[in-house]
This record gives structure tokens, sequence and C-alpha cells, in this order.
């Protein structure tokens, strides 16, 4: 049974740092990618960064490029989401989720799997 599980969330000033881990079980993730996603109230789920298990090849969102960085560590199976610089939009609930990534990746119906979610508070 696959299991992703998200850690790290919080409160934080504007200009802050925090870092999720999302931690991955249950299969071999090899040929996947793993994504952050963060979804706002009252908003649409939104694509932040991917990572591809393989390989390492990283995608950011225009939004947070320069400012979040997604790195892995293969023997650990965790994924994590540096983020710098917060700003009070980056407030949300931040998912982790796991796909093979066939056909795009910013998508949530590109992923297979989903973690429940952090919450990542930024105040003014």
């Amino acid at each position: 049974q696959v299991q992703l599980v998200e850690s790290g969330g919080g409160l934080v000033q504007t200009g802050g740092s925090l870092r999720l881990s999302c931690a991955a079980s249950g299969r071999t993730f090899v040929g996947y990618a793993i994504g952050w996603f963060r979804q706002a109230p009252g908003k649409e789920r939104e694509f932040v960064a991917a990572i591809r298990w393989s390989g390492g090849n990283t995608y950011y969102a225009d939004s947070v490029k320069g400012r979040f960085t997604i790195s892995r560590d293969n023997a650990k199976n965790t994924v994590y989401l540096q983020m710098n610089s917060l700003k009070p939009e980056d407030t949300a609930v931040y998912y982790c989720a796991a796909g093979l990534l066939r056909v795009g990746f910013t998508r949530p119906s590109d992923y297979n799997y989903w973690g429940q979610g952090t919450q990542v508070t930024v105040s003014s």
C-alpha cells in the first residue's frame, strides 16, 4: 500500500523559511516523480514543484521559482520542499503526490497517489 506522509508545515512570518518533507513507502518509486501541490481556501489545487525519482530532473511553477527548492533523498525515500522568502500568498495546505507523469506534470490528474497534506501559514 502506497503511503505519502507530509510533515514540516507550520506558521511563519513573511520572509521566513520552512522545509516540508514527504516520506514515501509501499512500492518502488523508480520511474515515478514526486510533486508538491498546494490548495488555498476557495481555490483550486495548484502545482508547485516536482522531481523525478530517477535522474532528479526538477520542475517549478513560475510563482515559486528562485524561492522554493525540491530535492530527494533516495536512501530515505523522502522528498523535500525547501521554501524560502515566504509570502502570505503561499499560505495553503501543501500536498505531495506520486505519479508516472506520462503526459504532463502540472495537473493533479497526472498523479496517482496523494498524501494527507500539511498546513503552511505565512503571516504578514
